[in-house]
């Protein structure tokens, strides 16, 4: 019988692996049963048929199994960590409380502080490196939307309008986020009226924002890669983009200077947030928090107000509504799995979910009654909590309770509801024994650091917890990690 012949001619757009190798002769045949999902879309990304499609199908359960594993781990230990974690304490110099704090990766901090400084902390060392602060220009172009290049640094001569917020020095950085990609830093600048943005992970200078506020920034979030919201005390709402053109500009001149330079930018679009319902000099944006998934930005205002806008290109109000705790409304947070926003007041925080009736808003009483919630913050299902008397609270939204200390209920013995809730307390930080302490508070033996601001690092193992004393005459600070 004759032999067929085969034609050993090579075929369009076929390597030559895949024309030595068919479907069943693939070099991962013998593994295809016990290889990871990982192998199982690498696989089916090179093989695209019918064979290939129902042979996917038998990883896609294990895949899903894998992340509802990872996921059930992640969650079992973000409710069991907050027992075992230790406080380290950091000393910061005569730094004065310390407002806003990022991770920058898995040992660098970087930190902001009521005195206008910009620092980052070495979690491992202990070191602290100072940042420059970016200054706001003198001549501006508004058109265009970047103005020449300043160099970081140098002195200028203030117009009568720029030496007007002069004046304003002194009341400190309280925002700094870094956008989804992790390459930009946007914090506040030298003008506390004034948004800063810098490179990663160099901290290079980028541009400065500096004609849209007229009040201090108390919060920023990210929207997008190049897009920023500043919310200030006067009340309005900035949107920035950070352009293509202001980065390759940005990258010129490190490049092609010894000192850094930046450019300055004009606000997109600047809007007020709603002030028919109330006194329009309380109207004062004081905490910002993204849903990305539906690209909409939550905003609290100190007169008591939440405010739901459509945040893409533009600023599209949504709604507005009264919150049940109206006092002292100073921190919000969103948590994209549970599409919740959580609210801290004088002595509440409080969950809203915009696609729910406002009359649902569910509040949870914080036990420690006039020193405020000053930070929130979501890690899984585990809502932290920093208080105004140096205390971190742990709240489990699915259980809708606070973490107990297991030290407490091991004990036969019953306790009040209160006593049994586990309570980090921060060590002492310093305090700076000025004319204003021995005037009014030389009696007092210790104060208590407020935790202005605290962060989880991206394993959820490593908490920062920084802050400062609670009343505003007092000069001190505080900063330790917990692990």
């Amino acid at each position: 019988m004759a032999r067929k012949t085969v034609s050993r001619k090579r075929r369009t757009g076929e390597t030559k692996d895949q024309q030595q190798l068919g479907w069943c002769e693939t070099p991962h045949k013998k593994s295809r049963v016990s290889c990871s999902s990982r192998h199982a879309q690498q696989w089916w990304c090179r093989r695209r048929s019918v064979v290939c499609a129902l042979r996917g199908r038998e990883f896609r359960p294990q895949q899903q199994h894998e992340l509802h594993l990872q996921r059930s781990m992640r969650g079992f230990a973000a409710g069991k960590l907050p027992s075992i974690l230790k406080e380290r304490e950091f000393s910061l110099g005569r730094l004065n409380k310390v407002f806003a704090s990022q991770w920058l990766n898995h040992r660098q901090v970087v930190c902001g502080t009521k005195c206008n400084t910009l620092f980052v902390v070495d979690v491992l060392t202990g070191q602290i490196m100072r940042i420059p602060m970016l200054k706001d220009g003198e001549c501006r172009d508004g058109g265009s939307g970047v103005v020449n290049a300043v160099v970081a640094g140098q002195h200028y001569y203030p117009t009568v309008a720029s030496r007007a917020r002069l004046d304003q020095q002194g009341c400190g950085i309280h925002a700094i986020e870094l956008n989804p990609s992790r390459t930009l830093l946007a914090t506040g600048g030298d003008n506390p009226n004034s948004l800063a943005i810098y490179q990663l992970p160099t901290l290079d200078p980028v541009c400065v924002g500096d004609d849209g506020h007229n009040d201090w920034i108390f919060s920023i979030a990210w929207i997008s890669d190049n897009m920023a919201v500043s919310g200030s005390r006067d009340g309005s709402m900035g949107l920035w983009e950070v352009t293509e053109e202001v980065l390759s500009q940005a990258e010129r001149n490190q490049s092609d200077q010894t000192v850094p330079s930046y450019a300055h930018i004009s606000h997109r679009v600047l809007k007020d947030i709603p002030k028919e319902y109330t006194n329009p000099y309380n109207c004062k944006v004081r905490a910002l928090a993204f849903n990305d998934n539906h690209k909409e930005l939550g905003a609290v205002s100190l007169d008591g107000y939440f405010h739901l806008w459509k945040a893409e290109h533009n600023l599209c109000k949504i709604l507005s509504t009264k919150l049940p705790h109206c006092k002292e409304n100073v921190c919000l947070a969103y948590a994209q799995d549970w599409s919740v926003y959580a609210v801290g007041s004088q002595a509440h925080v409080s969950f809203l979910d915009p696609r729910q009736p406002m009359h649902s808003i569910k509040s949870v009483h914080s036990r420690e009654r006039g020193s405020g919630i000053r930070s929130v913050s979501f890690y899984e299902h585990i809502v932290t909590v920093g208080t105004g008397h140096g205390s971190l609270l742990f709240y489990d939204i699915r259980a809708q309770r606070f973490l107990e200390n297991p030290r407490t209920t091991a004990g036969g013995c019953r306790k009040l509801p209160g006593d049994t809730i586990l309570k980090l307390n921060t060590g002492k930080g310093w305090l700076n024994h000025d004319e204003t302490w021995r005037s009014y508070f030389s009696d007092i033996q210790s104060f208590p650091n407020a935790v202005y601001t605290h962060c989880y690092d991206d394993s959820g193992t490593k908490l920062f917890v920084a802050g400062g004393p609670l009343c505003s005459g007092l000069h001190g600070n505080y900063a330790g990690l917990w692990s």
